[in-house]
């Protein structure tokens, strides 16, 4: 999510099963800062064995994300934000708390941080009103 100006911004990459959303601020919104956030925000994940991005050249370096990770990139065809549902409704959720226009080099990585933990614990329908973090966690340690 791109803020004011060509600064910072918000990476959020979702777990379309859980909900559960993960990611954080980029001091810019170059390939190599959007990829050190990727890589901060599924290190030590496994579950998190694809990811689906848009076409922006920000995600360029993906490559290096899934060297260090183990994540699989695919990219959603041009035009087809669909294709990234779950991640286009949950920017809509992080737009209640950053509006259109906010200028993220203003905005410290804990608030976003905050952010982040508000919307993974609100309930949702879908789940039955538990949290993203409810259902994740669940699934997670069911696996283990």
């Amino acid at each position: 999510m791109v803020g004011r100006g060509s600064g910072a911004c918000l990476v959020t990459l979702v777990d379309r099963m859980s909900g559960l959303l993960v990611g954080g601020r980029a001091a810019t919104h170059t390939k190599r800062d959007v990829a050190d956030v990727e890589t901060a925000a599924l290190a030590g994940r496994p579950e998190s064995r694809t990811v689906t991005l848009d076409r922006g050249k920000e995600f360029a370096d993906f490559a290096r994300v899934e060297e260090a990770t183990g994540a699989v990139f695919y990219f959603a065809l041009p035009h087809h934000p669909w294709q990234r549902g779950t991640n286009e409704n949950t920017n809509g959720l992080v737009r209640e708390y950053f509006p259109k226009g906010t200028d993220f080099d203003a905005v410290s990585d804990e608030r976003v941080r905050e952010v982040y933990d508000a919307i993974n614990h609100r309930p949702r329908k879908r789940h039955g009103f538990r949290t993203p973090y409810e259902v994740h966690h669940s699934q997670t340690l069911h696996l283990l």
